[in-house]
């Protein structure tokens, strides 16, 4: 068919066979090849996202594994996250600095959205954040070619590997920090292998890498995604098309939010006051029983019908509230002890009060004397600026112009 096409387009006087042999000689050429790389202790790390299938409170989701390894000795970091958003991105690279303890000289990465504005390999151009990141840990970012995999093959190999042996079979778990401990004892774990063609470990290799990566900073570059908004008057904040609640003294306050990848933190004047896992659907409102009990103390007749007491509380405590002899009122005080204890505790009790016994919230303390109620820690946002007085006269001595 070539070479008719030659004869009848373009006038081609040579025979059939002057063809035949062409076309050969292109299919003979040298099929793609790739050159071994060798790296130098500290010198790079690569990047790279996978996904994988996991069960989280029993429902069937996939998550987005972040991960990085040392070029020299091969050691690991796996992190998982519900998005490969910027803050992930940018969690996932100082979580890993921090396993490592220290920071390679050269990060390699794709031509990831999350980390480049545009362009591609060596023309690509990262995105202000992350130049931000690179500039606060000092180290240089080195993109690879579009659909070039071997340029990073060693990431991407790991990609592999957890899904193969981390995570077959499909892992059941409470959450995404569950999971989290289960991928970092594996991190830790796999420093006791030996790679083929290696005449050590990679824990062993690993050392002589850590030695001569750069120090960690003296602070940690803030991955979070921050905005400030005023408390609604259901005790709620809005971020990203999603509600978290706060506690309610903090309705019509302006508050700060801090999102990371998998979590959402609230501050009011520098102090913790909420803690969320971050929502990633559409217009979902994420409540917390302790953010609402002083309230429904105050309007217990709402108790059986407010939201955040029908999403937290387990039904055979709500019908058991129903019961006691106190009513709505007792129940608040129920609800009280759940906040305090926890709401697992509560459902044991009831398991051990004899049928036939009418409750009380006082029978019901008695059954609690044997638990300590727990201690509740606030967090404080660090003021990592530390001014000292400077005595200016020293400047007049240095004049000559003291008096």
């Amino acid at each position: 068919r070539i070479y008719h096409r030659l004869v009848e387009e373009k006038g081609f006087k040579g025979g059939e066979s002057t063809v035949r042999l062409a076309v050969q000689q292109l299919k003979d050429e040298i099929p793609k090849a790739f050159v071994p790389l060798e790296f130098d202790p500290g010198e790079a790390a690569q990047v790279d996202w996978g996904e994988a299938t996991v069960y989280l409170d029993n429902k069937k989701v996939t998550i987005n594994l972040f991960c990085m390894r040392l070029c020299y000795s091969c050691d690991i970091f796996v992190m998982a996250f519900y998005r490969q958003n910027e803050e992930s991105f940018l969690e996932g690279n100082v979580k890993a600095f921090e396993h490592f303890g220290g920071v390679p000289h050269k990060l390699i990465f794709d031509n990831a959205r999350v980390a480049v504005k545009e362009g591609f390999g060596s023309h690509a151009k990262p995105k202000a954040r992350y130049q931000a990141l690179s500039a606060h840990y000092a180290f240089k970012m080195e993109f690879c070619n579009p659909s070039k995999g071997n340029e990073k093959g060693l990431v991407e190999n790991l990609v592999g590997w957890v899904r193969r042996n981390i995570l077959v079979p499909v892992p059941r778990v409470k959450d995404i920090d569950e999971l989290n401990q289960i991928l970092m004892t594996n991190c830790l774990k796999y420093r006791s292998h030996q790679i083929r063609g290696h005449e050590q470990t990679v824990g062993q290799m690993y050392e002589i890498d850590k030695s001569l990566l750069y120090s960690l900073p003296k602070y940690v570059f803030d991955s979070s995604k921050s905005i400030s908004v005023s408390v609604d008057e259901y005790s709620t904040v809005r971020f990203d098309r999603n509600n978290y609640s706060v506690p309610v003294k903090y309705v019509g306050k302006n508050v700060s939010i801090k999102a990371y990848g998998n979590i959402l933190t609230i501050f009011y004047r520098g102090q913790e006051i909420a803690k969320h896992n971050r929502s990633y659907g559409s217009n979902k409102t994420t409540y917390k029983l302790e953010h609402y009990i002083d309230l429904l103390e105050q309007k217990p007749r709402a108790v059986f019908n407010a939201k955040p007491v029908k999403d937290h509380v387990k039904q055979e405590l709500l019908e058991w509230g129903q019961i006691l002899p106190g009513g709505a009122r007792d129940m608040v005080k129920i609800l009280r002890l759940c906040v305090d204890y926890g709401s697992d505790k509560l459902v044991e009790i009831k398991k051990q009060i004899p049928a036939g016994v009418t409750p009380t919230v006082d029978l019901i303390r008695s059954y609690l004397t044997d638990y300590s109620t727990p201690v509740k820690s606030t967090q404080k946002i660090i003021d990592t600026v530390n001014v000292e007085e400077v005595d200016l006269s020293i400047y007049d001595k240095q004049y000559g112009v003291a008096r």
